[in-house]
């Protein structure tokens, strides 16, 4: 793939989603888009499957073929210097495996969200390719941002119930191979929602905000993790990147109520800072 000089001028940041398609618009491929623009990184896309989805549920699921999903990734990779990746919806074990394959031979940051179910409670992930997820995927990641009920099933454990619950999920998922563990905690009861940033080599870091009462939040997790990609393309470390994409989302999921979309759980502002 291309290497970026380190003497070169100043380029154009891209951030390259791999992900589902949400034909609302609130999450997945959408959502990430959204997400890389208000930031500042320009977004490639890489669609996995198309669902047929609004804010009250999803009622079709149509997987890409991954000859198709294969193809897509290395027509991005071999001509845009993509600095930063965020995965998404992988629905099968075929189409884990086709991804780990054609990113072989990308080095840069990458951060995948677990996608398993989707804000409707409909499923998103088969059950038969979570064991590919945690041995082939999530190794490669330079971080995985599961939300409560993900961590537990990645782990095969019950749901955290408290801060000490988390940080022990968030050190289990490092033994999985992957190089950090943002465990966030918006399914958590209380006033505050706590995520926490766990590492290899790094004290464990907290990142507060006060729960706010709104339905609209369809798309969230995906915004979270595609803006931790576009700060990390943009050259932020990743402790930082994680704090600033913690703002951006909490300022979107206030600014959501000004939003009316669909008649169930609307989607998060992306562009509350611009209209």
């Amino acid at each position: 793939m291309p290497t970026r000089s380190n003497t070169a001028p100043d380029t154009t940041s891209i951030a390259l989603t791999i992900a589902g398609s949400d034909s609302s618009g609130g999450a997945g491929i959408q959502a990430d888009l959204k997400a890389f623009s208000a930031l500042g990184a320009y977004g490639a896309s890489v669609i996995t499957a198309i669902t047929a989805q609004n804010t009250r549920s999803v009622t079709a699921v149509h997987e890409i073929p991954v000859d198709m999903v294969f193809a897509q990734i290395r027509a991005v990779l071999d001509d845009l210097e993509v600095d930063a990746i965020k995965i998404g919806m992988l629905s099968s074990a075929d189409i884990i495996q086709t991804v780990c394959n054609a990113l072989t031979d990308f080095e840069r940051a990458i951060v995948v969200d677990p996608v398993m179910v989707a804000k409707s409670g409909d499923l998103l992930l088969q059950q038969s390719a979570i064991e590919s997820l945690k041995s082939d995927l999530l190794p490669r990641a330079s971080l995985i941002t599961p939300n409560l009920p993900e961590a537990a099933q990645l782990l095969g454990c019950g749901l955290a119930t408290d801060q000490a619950s988390m940080l022990a999920q968030g050190q289990a998922l490092l033994e999985l191979g992957t190089s950090a563990v943002l465990v966030k905690g918006g399914h958590g009861r209380g006033s505050e929602c706590i995520d926490l940033l766990v590492t290899r080599s790094n004290p464990v870091e907290s990142y507060r905000a006060a729960r706010i009462d709104t339905r609209n939040t369809h798309g969230s997790g995906c915004t979270l993790s595609a803006s931790i990609a576009a700060f990390l393309a943009n050259g932020l470390p990743l402790h930082e990147s994680v704090k600033r994409a913690h703002s951006y989302l909490q300022a979107s999921i206030k600014a959501a109520d000004n939003l009316q979309i669909g008649q169930g759980h609307g989607p998060v502002h992306h562009f509350h800072r611009q209209w």
